[in-house]
């Protein structure tokens, strides 16, 4: 499995962004208004992912562990597998919630559409939150690299 590309990312919050805004302009006064709870499930998975990063990071990183305190390789490819599924999937709903508020600023006065700005930009907030969470868990899940690995050619 390679690392999670940034411009992979971009891509997938554009194209949501994109098509939600289209989406929006067209339907908006047909939906009901956003639930301000909305983000809550994004943050609790971002608490999560950064708990169980800073686990594996101690752990993994920690050579004089006894062997009952360390982790099981397949555990940790299943969480590097989280982690990445966690960034596309932040990566979407970030760039859906990102286009509800631009078209929401776009049309600010109302008190649905004020209501609905102020939730999409929270939970915008909350998919970055989720985001960074995930890419910090992918990067604690690397294999640190023995000293003799430095010097073997690649």
């Amino acid at each position: 499995m390679r690392p999670t590309r940034w411009t992979v990312l971009v891509a997938l919050g554009l194209l949501a962004g994109i098509l939600s805004w289209l989406v929006v302009s067209r339907e908006y006064d047909s939906w009901p208004a956003l639930p301000i709870a909305g983000p809550l499930t994004l943050v609790i998975l971002a608490v999560a992912e950064l708990m169980f990063a800073f686990s594996v990071r101690s752990r993994l990183h920690n050579a004089t562990q006894p062997a009952r305190h360390r982790l099981d390789p397949i555990f940790v490819a299943r969480l590097a597998v989280l982690a990445k599924a966690s960034s596309h999937a932040a990566a979407v709903v970030g760039g859906l919630y990102a286009g509800f508020l631009i078209y929401t600023v776009q049309h600010l006065g109302k008190p649905r559409i004020n209501a609905d700005s102020r939730a999409s930009a929270i939970s915008l907030a909350a998919s970055v939150a989720l985001l960074a969470a995930a890419l910090f868990l992918e990067h604690c899940c690397r294999v640190p690299k023995q000293p003799d690995d430095e010097r073997r050619p690649h």
